[in-house]
């Protein structure tokens, strides 16, 4: 039992960091701090929910990590867009 919740944490911290580096390093827009934070903190919360929930009630547990997940990556995003300088425009073709 404990080898499969050790298992589980391990594969659900190498998801969630393989997602970050991917949504990060593609970004079209370089203010999506929030979506993206939205979007990992969803993807965690549900993955910890699930796993520390009790065995019947995983599914809510899953959704309310869920919740709780994104509100907090929501912010944390939110924070990280308003301190980076806005785009500049220099005109012509790029």
């Amino acid at each position: 039992m404990h080898k499969e919740k050790l298992k589980n944490v391990l594969l659900a911290s190498i998801t969630i960091l393989f997602f970050s580096a991917c949504t990060n390093s593609a970004a079209p827009n370089p203010n999506s701090g929030t979506q993206t934070g939205a979007a990992i903190g969803a993807l965690a919360g549900s993955v910890i929910g699930y796993n520390s929930a009790g065995h019947h009630s995983r599914g809510s547990g899953a959704i309310v990590g869920g919740l709780l997940g994104a509100a907090v990556g929501a912010g944390v995003g939110n924070a990280v867009d308003s301190s980076n300088p806005p785009p500049v425009n220099h005109g012509g073709w790029q």
